[in-house]
Order: C-alpha cells, then structure tokens, then sequence
C-alpha cells in the first residue's frame, strides 16, 4: 500500500511549488533530450533540433491539454473562467496535447523545411518517456486512481479526493501507474524498432506509438472512476482513443502497401 502525503513540496515567497508542476517538468525535460539523441543518432537530424522543436510543442500542447479538458469540463469552467488558466490546480488531457503538439510540429516543419513525418516519428518516442514519467504528477494530485481494490499495490486516497458513490473505500487502483508502466513498454518498443530498423516510412513510428499508447489506454480506462465525460456510458477517452486506433491502422496500413511493379 502506497499513498500521497503532499501535493506541495515547498512554498517560495509565498508561492506554492507543487510536485505536479516539478514532474512535468522533469518528464518534458527528460523526453525532450532522449528525443534529440534519438533524433541524430537514428534519423540523420542535427543536433539540437528536437530542442529547438521543443518550445513549439511544449507551448501548443499545453495549451491544446488545457482547451481539451476545460472543453470536456465547461460546466465548471464557465461557471468559474478564471479557473481555465489555473494550471497549476491540475486539469490537462493527453489527447489534446497529442492535437496541440502536432500542431506545433508542423509549424516547426515547415518553417525549418524538416520533414514532419521524421520529427513526429522522434517526438512520439521522447513522449512516450515523457508520459510514463509524468503521471507521477497524477499521484501527488491524488488523482487518475482506479476502482477499489485490497492488491497489495493498492493506493490510498485521502476522503477529499474520493468520488461520491466511493466515500465509503480506501484503497483503490493505482491506474496511474499503471498506465506509466505502459507508457514505458511503449516507449522501449518503439526504441527497439528504430535501432533494428524495423520501419520502412517516416511516419510509421507515429502512427504504431498513436496505436500502442491507444491500446493502453483503453485498457486502464476500463478501470479508472475519474473520467469526466462519457457517451452512452462509455468514456469519451475510450471512444477517442478507438477513433485513434481505426483511423493510424488505415493510414499506416494504406502507406505500406507494397507498390506493384507497372
């Protein structure tokens, strides 16, 4: 049994310094320089030019996080609309970071005339690093756990942070970790695949990392308690991250069949 003591790990002139903050940071840092070693060892990129590309995906993905959940939360945000630059409270979505950062990229791209393809295929092994590292923040924040449970790997959450229906539990799934774990076996995977060259197009990488971290995410969302938005009770994450699945599987599909010989 595990649980989170502190969301804060210090206070600076009166500022709170929050240990999501902190992580996110080290996961973005950590990600971003895995991305560029892989980047000029791998695909014949300059050095540095994952770190140039950084600031655009950083600042598009944050704000791509922020809008897609503020978006699936507007209730709350249109009662309170100072809360949606609030970030330090916590509140960002993958899948609209995904959207933001690969605007960012393509930016990035064209400006630097760099193929886009070969910088998503980077940036997608660099995230999935980044994620597995990040969603320790959810920990601090007591937040993204699971379904009751008594394993021994159990996660206490405090009874503020406890939905309703489940004020009467204590112990739930560490779908956090879960889902980290995940993310690091995708991460490892697509590492593997591109130091045997086991891709044929730039783009490939992407498209598998879209697909694997889709999978994983179904797979922890089945258990999670914490999602905001559903459609005929299922999860929108669940509905995005099949539209993911079927969509990258077509187009990774469609660019690797084989070209006949006219």
């Amino acid at each position: 049994m595990f649980a989170s003591h502190s969301q804060i790990i210090c206070t600076i002139f009166g500022m709170h310094i929050y240990f999501y903050g902190v992580i996110l940071a080290i996961a973005i840092v950590a990600g971003t320089f895995v991305s560029d070693y892989i980047g000029c060892k791998f695909f014949g990129l300059q050095k540095e030019t994952i770190i140039d590309l950084a600031p655009y995906v950083i600042i598009f993905g944050i704000v791509g996080a922020r809008l897609y959940y503020c978006f699936l939360n507007y209730g709350f945000y249109l009662r309170f609309p100072t809360e949606i630059i609030a970030i330090r409270h916590g509140g960002i979505s993958i899948h609209g970071a995904i959207l933001g950062g690969l605007v960012g990229l393509v930016i990035f791209a064209g400006r630097h005339k760099i193929s886009a393809f070969k910088l998503a295929d980077v940036s997608a092994i660099g995230l999935a690093l980044a994620q597995s590292i990040g969603r320790w923040g959810n920990f601090f924040n007591s937040e993204a756990f699971g379904l009751p449970t008594q394993l021994p790997w159990k996660l206490y959450i405090a009874p503020q942070y406890r939905p309703i229906p489940f004020q009467g539990y204590e112990y739930f799934h560490p779908t956090f970790l879960y889902e980290s774990i995940l993310d690091l076996l995708i991460f490892i995977i697509l590492f593997v695949m591109v130091k045997f060259d086991k891709t044929k197009k730039a783009g490939n990488i992407a498209l598998i990392y879209l697909i694997l971290y889709s999978i994983a995410r179904i797979i922890v969302e089945r258990c999670r308690i914490d999602s905001v938005l559903y459609i005929h009770g299922i999860s929108v994450a669940i509905v995005v991250s099949v539209f993911i699945i079927f969509l990258s599987g077509i187009v990774l599909l469609i660019r690797n069949i084989p070209k006949k010989d006219s």
